[in-house]
């Protein structure tokens, strides 16, 4: 079965399990240009490849964060990005961060290949983890929990930057869970390029945790969808390799440069 039609099978069965009807609730974006709107989501932020183009990263440790695995690949060539050249900047909101960080180390999954296998199969461990130069311990900067991947029907919600809104957070609070399969969740989530690794959240028990990454953006039968990664099982496998020390290491950066969203800007984001 071809991807195109497997994901369209599971839209179908997915719509058995949750009404068009409570889809067709979910919020639509909201630009977070306002120091209020955005002070809950200081801890995510706008990923500098260079000159390649960005992604989006959230904190989830002081030191790490947590974003897709082929941010970190040139998608021109297939190769690695040099670690010495991605920056993280916080909160980053109309030409300014809340932090700014360089990155020490870079990780994607260990089965995860750039431009390799199955299209499915890659976005089922699309993530990696990138050590910073230096802590964000900012108490306006708390990095996010994770927790369990979500089920068919769950409402979540969505904090990503894009091509045509890099110069401050996007957050679409509610959005749906269409199908959930061992690699890769199907999503009602509106995404565009330049959200890859944007955090997927839930809020349980009133607090805020990410549970998924946002891999790929797709169309199915008319209709946009994300593909996100199931991320229970390949998180644990990240961070056992990175604990074990496994990633690439970059030279130490000299200083911190500000930055704007100049260069080329291209985004990152494949779509399958």
């Amino acid at each position: 079965m071809s991807f195109t039609k497997m994901l369209a099978v599971l839209i179908s069965l997915a719509a058995a399990a949750t009404p068009w009807s409570a889809v067709a609730e979910q919020t639509g974006l909201v630009t977070l240009k306002t120091a209020d709107a955005s002070r809950d989501w200081q801890a995510v932020g706008k990923l500098m490849l260079g000159t390649r183009g960005f992604c989006t990263g959230t904190l989830i440790e002081p030191r790490l964060v947590l974003t897709a695995a082929h941010c970190l690949f040139d998608r021109e060539t297939g190769a690695r990005l040099d670690v010495g050249e991605i920056q993280f900047l916080a909160g980053w909101r109309l030409g300014r961060a809340a932090a700014y960080r360089g990155v020490r180390r870079a990780l994607p999954h260990p089965d995860y290949v750039y431009g390799g296998g199955d299209l499915v199969a890659r976005v089922g461990v699309d993530i990696a983890l990138l050590e910073l130069d230096q802590p964000i311990r900012n108490t306006a900067i708390p990095p996010f929990d994770t927790d369990l991947s979500p089920a068919p029907g769950d409402r979540i919600g969505v904090v990503s930057y894009a091509q045509d809104r890099a110069e401050a957070p996007s957050l679409q609070e509610t959005c749906d869970v269409l199908a959930v399969r061992p690699d890769v969740l199907v999503l009602s989530c509106s995404v565009d390029f330049g959200a890859s690794g944007a955090p997927v959240f839930s809020v349980r028990d009133g607090v805020t945790r990410v549970i998924s990454v946002v891999s790929a953006k797709a169309e199915i039968e008319g209709r946009k969808v994300s593909l996100a990664v199931p991320m229970q099982k390949p998180l644990a496998e990240l961070r056992a390799a990175f604990d074990a020390g496994q990633g690439q290491i970059g030279k130490p950066l000299s200083g911190v440069r500000m930055l704007s969203s100049g260069g080329d800007g291209r985004p990152r984001f494949p779509k399958p």
